[in-house]
């Protein structure tokens, strides 16, 4: 087995495809990232991406965009995730990938540099085809345009700082990221009004071959148990399913949730999510 180490998010996805879309909806995460990078190469300052070949076959796949963790897709075998590991030269603060793949690269890694692993967090990767109809919620859902910026940054910022165990990326990186979901074709944030005033928002971004990542999610503390996120995840997952925001439409939609809030993996079941598979965030001490 040797590891390859490329430049050029078009040629990783070219060769990396088949291991990825073995499992398009566990690797949606990476499939997204690697995809943005080639469209929009000035959104992430730099990247690196990594494949491991077996005998001509890719047997693992990784990338990273500094300073974020390392994503990770499931390799073919226990040998290929090693060789990867040996074969990544650079300090990474951690790993996300789906369970087991993500505690046996971290236990390598721990192994390799005598880092300690600690599990950040655990989410639940969710697919859905099909959205499940629910009672009405007041309020109907909107694109956000340019003019909505200020309004989004706030959530964008809050909902990192209360939802993401370390916190969010800082108001910088919040902004680029915010900057491209409004500009990008192929990402976006739709809201729910209520009365005219936005009660919540969701996002939407990080197209696959077949589908597209919702998140993040937010509405308010003092606005919560009014239905206003389940009712706008219903219907932006609707939208990006039939074309109406993504053109051509989408098989699936794919969403995070923190397994440890119940009350969120809930709401996206009652719409039709349902969980495919477990995913770690790992950091190194």
């Amino acid at each position: 087995m040797e590891v390859a180490r490329f430049d050029d998010a078009a040629d990783f996805l070219a060769e990396a495809e088949p291991l990825l879309l073995a499992d398009e909806a566990r690797h949606n995460l990476i499939l997204g990232i690697a995809g943005t990078i080639r469209d929009s190469p000035d959104h992430y300052p730099t990247c690196d991406l990594w494949l491991v070949r077996d005998e001509g076959e890719v047997a693992a796949a990784a990338l990273r965009t500094p300073p974020y963790n390392l994503i990770l897709a499931a390799p073919r075998s226990g040998d290929a995730l090693a060789v990867l590991a040996r074969g990544i030269a650079a300090d990474l603060p951690g790993v996300v990938g789906a369970e087991p793949e993500a505690v046996g690269f971290a236990d390598l890694w721990s192994q390799q540099t005598g880092r300690r692993a600690r599990t950040n967090m655990r989410q639940g990767i969710y697919a859905l085809e099909q959205v499940q109809l629910l009672s009405a919620v007041p309020g109907s859902a909107r694109v956000a345009t340019a003019d909505d910026r200020e309004l989004a940054l706030r959530g964008w910022i809050d909902f990192g700082e209360e939802v993401l165990h370390e916190g969010g990326p800082g108001r910088d990186r919040a902004e680029a990221t915010l900057d491209h979901r409004l500009s990008s074709p192929s990402a976006g944030i739709l809201l729910w009004e209520d009365g005219g005033e936005p009660v919540s928002f969701a996002a939407w971004g990080g197209p696959t071959p077949n589908g597209i990542r919702i998140g993040p999610v937010y509405t308010p503390p003092e606005l919560r148990g009014r239905g206003y996120a389940t009712a706008l995840s219903a219907e932006l997952s609707q939208r990006l399913l039939d074309g109406r925001l993504f053109e051509g439409g989408r098989r699936f939609c794919f969403l995070y949730t923190d397994l440890a809030n119940p009350t969120s993996n809930a709401i996206y079941e009652r719409i039709g999510y349902q969980r495919v598979a477990e995913s770690a965030e790992i950091v190194f001490g």
